[in-house]
C-alpha cells in the first residue's frame, strides 16, 4: 500500500482531499462566473468568449483537473458521510495530524444541500456543457442559453438551485479551512469575508442570467 492511499483511507484523509478539491472547485466558480458575465455584452461578445474557453489548450487540460477535482469530492463526501453516519458525532479540534477535524458538525448541512446541487450541477452539465462538446449541431452558445432560459421551468429551478449552492460555498468554504487547521483568530474574519463573497456574490452572478431572460430580455 503506497503513503498515498494509506493516507486517503484514512478519515482525516479522505476530508483533506474533499476540502482541497471543494476549494479548488471554488476558484473555478469564480472564472465561470466570470465568463458569464459576458452574456450582458451581447451575442458576440458571450460566444467569443466560450470560445475561447472551449478551444484554448490549457484550459481544456485544466477542464480535465477540474473533472478529477469533482469526482474526488463527490467521492470522498461521500464516504465521508456515511461515516459520519455509522458513527457518533464528536466535538471539533483542529486537524493536528490525527483523526479529529470538525466536519461532522457542518455535515449535515452540507449533506442536505450536497444532493440538491448535485442535481442542479447534472442538469447544467446536460443542458450546456454536452451539447456544446457532442451535439451533432452545436447551437451557439449565446443562442442555447437564451432558448434554455426561456423556459421558466428550467430558469425558476436554475435561480434557486444556485441560492442552495451558495449555502453549500460558505459552509463548504469555511469548512474547507478548518478541516486543513488554517483558521487562526487572526484571520478568521477574512475567511468568513471570503466565504461571504461565495454565499452571496457567485450565486448572484449565476441567478442573473436566467431572470435576465425570463424577465428583462
Amino acid at each position: 500500500m503506497n503513503t498515498f492511499t494509506a493516507f486517503y483511507r484514512s478519515s482525516v484523509g479522505k476530508k483533506i482531499v474533499m476540502s482541497l478539491s471543494g476549494l479548488f472547485l471554488c476558484t473555478f466558480l469564480i472564472v465561470h462566473a466570470a465568463v458569464n458575465l459576458f452574456l450582458f455584452a451581447g451575442k458576440e461578445a458571450y460566444d467569443a468568449a466560450s470560445h475561447f474557453m472551449s478551444s484554448n489548450p490549457l484550459i481544456r487540460t485544466v477542464e480535465v483537473v477540474l473533472f478529477a477535482g469533482l469526482v474526488a469530492h463527490i467521492i470522498s463526501g461521500t464516504i465521508v458521510w456515511l461515516q459520519n453516519r455509522r458513527s457518533r458525532p464528536v466535538g471539533y479540534e483542529m486537524y493536528r495530524l490525527k483523526d479529529n477535524t470538525k466536519f461532522s458538525s457542518r455535515t449535515p448541512m452540507l449533506t442536505a444541500s450536497a444532493s440538491i446541487v448535485g442535481f442542479f450541477l447534472v442538469s447544467h452539465l446536460l443542458t450546456f456543457w454536452i451539447p456544446t462538446r457532442f451535439g451533432a449541431e452545436p447551437m451557439a452558445p449565446y443562442d442555447m442559453v437564451s432558448e434554455a432560459f426561456s423556459d421558466p421551468t428550467l430558469g425558476i429551478f436554475y435561480i434557486l438551485a444556485v441560492a442552495l449552492l451558495g449555502f453549500h460555498l460558505k459552509h463548504g468554504f469555511q469548512s474547507g479551512f478548518q478541516t486543513l487547521g488554517l483558521v487562526d483568530s487572526r484571520y478568521k474574519w477574512l475567511i468568513d469575508s471570503v466565504a461571504v463573497i461565495f454565499w452571496l456574490v457567485i450565486p448572484l452572478v449565476f441567478a442573473v442570467m436566467p431572470a435576465y431572460f425570463l424577465w428583462f430580455k
